[in-house]
């Protein structure tokens, strides 16, 4: 079966090309921008990738289209297939068609931690045999690909609530139909598709609405809109975790360089921890929780967690130059943005330096502006670059008592960050896109100034 995936360069749509063509399908795909570290892992599984959305692929004639939320009405690609009555669907739904149906899918949802959570908590089931299948929105180090097939029974995947396709404006996740869920937390956020917190929460309810009664729901203990969500209808039995300690939850307390975790108030193990961050323990707790409730030995999780590499692009080390070190963060929601820069400043013995690129749609719309000054806090200094055709401007909700600059080029960042970093300092550079190419321009600069060799 051929099938042409439009908006295949997408962390998720990607995601779909390695597993299809590891199931056995051709696999074709078109998209307008390939950047790494999708475009080298189609390149690696020899997926011939077309530049932008021409009508003329359409004349490969594939047995099904499936398509992006990228796509949209008006696009003459898109009309043309409609207008053919060409087979199409969107990429969560042939997910769940062609391969979650028949597995126990293990999901991860919430508005932060999704990613690194669901590369836990697939690494815990690879190192206790059990070769899972996986789609993850990054690229865990223990595995340098973000998805494969796998084999029975587990899947895990990262399950967002942005909505499905052009055609389907329900969240993603309502697609995977869930034996073990977890909700990391909740809050606003995908302002360009939801008008408010609750119109999320009423995505979550029918996710709960959809999980069985022999399945598991693990949920942050401390998280008020979960509670929310949970008094409107939960139907699973509930696991609850919290970083805190707690008599009637999973709980994890950092000593030294493990992570100690118990249950109910009673000692279960611990496992090597060098993850920063309360963030970091309160997704190994969700993992934990989870791959125990699904019926892995609670040893044999904290054996898989205590070899955990981590994931690119979430607070990935891309080097030491000089003893400044540079870190490639995917943080772009204010609160994501501030628990990141709270936790470096507990890891790192000089100067946090933060750099943010406030690229997501949320952030562009200005729905979090106001909160931009509280977030970038925990940093010694931070450099902003200042969003192009927006309505709003960084000078205006930003502090004057925040150690703040504003910029209009990466090159001036760079030149300023380089300029004022020390052996010591961490360069934390924020984005949840490629930055106009800015890491490596870091590299070179920090490179030239410390006579790296």
């Amino acid at each position: 079966m051929h099938i042409h995936i439009l908006g295949i360069c997408g962390t998720f749509m990607g995601g779909i090309a390695a597993i299809a063509r590891q199931a056995g399908f051709r696999v074709t795909g078109s998209d307008r921008q390939v950047y790494p570290p999708m475009s080298g892992q189609l390149r690696a599984l020899e997926i011939e990738v077309i530049e932008g959305f021409g009508v003329e692929q359409l004349d490969l004639e594939p047995d099904l289209i499936v398509i992006g939320n990228v796509m949209s009405r008006g696009m003459p690609i898109i009309e043309e297939i409609l207008n053919r009555k060409l087979p199409f669907c969107s990429g969560p739904q042939w997910l769940y068609d062609y391969v979650l149906k028949d597995r126990h899918v293990i999901a991860v949802s919430g508005t932060h931690g999704k990613t690194t959570t669901t590369s836990m908590l697939t690494w815990i089931l690879e190192h206790a045999g059990y070769e899972p299948g996986y789609l993850v929105g990054g690229v865990p180090a223990n595995f340098e690909v973000s998805a494969r097939l796998g084999g029975a029974p587990f899947f895990v995947i990262e399950a967002d609530e942005y909505d499905t396709a052009f055609f389907n404006k329900q969240a993603k996740f309502l697609n995977y139909r869930p034996t073990t869920l977890i909700i990391n937390n909740i809050e606003f956020d995908h302002a360009d598709i939801y008008g408010d917190l609750d119109a999320i929460l009423w995505q979550f309810h029918q996710l709960l609405r959809m999980l069985p009664g022999n399945g598991n729901c693990v949920v942050r203990s401390d998280d008020a809109n979960i509670g929310r969500l949970l008094e409107s209808g939960c139907w699973t039995p509930v696991t609850r975790f919290s970083a805190g300690q707690s008599q009637q939850a999973w709980s994890a307390e950092i000593q030294a360089d493990r992570l100690v975790f118990s249950f109910d108030g009673e000692l279960q193990g611990s496992c090597y921890w060098p993850h920063p961050g309360e963030y970091n323990v309160e997704n190994a707790l969700a993992a934990l929780a989870a791959v125990t409730a699904a019926g892995v030995a609670v040893q044999a999780a904290l054996d898989g967690l205590g070899t955990f590499r981590g994931v690119k692009r979430r607070m990935e080390l891309l080097g030491d130059f000089g003893g400044v070190r540079l870190y490639d963060d995917f943080a772009h929601h204010p609160t994501a943005i501030k628990r990141s820069l709270e936790g470096m400043q507990r890891f790192n013995s000089g100067n946090v330096l933060a750099v943010l690129e406030p690229r997501s749609n949320t952030m562009k719309m200005g729905t979090h502006a106001k909160q931009l000054s509280d977030a970038l806090a925990p940093a010694d200094s931070c450099w902003v670059l200042q969003p192009e055709g927006i309505s709003w401007q960084l000078a205006d909700v930003l502090s004057p008592a925040l150690e703040a600059h504003i910029e209009h080029s990466t090159t001036a960042i760079v030149d300023a960050v380089v300029g004022a970093a020390n052996p010591g300092d961490a360069i934390v550079i924020m984005s949840n896109g490629s930055f106009n190419g800015i890491y490596d321009e870091f590299q070179a600069a920090l490179v030239a100034k410390f006579a790296v060799k």
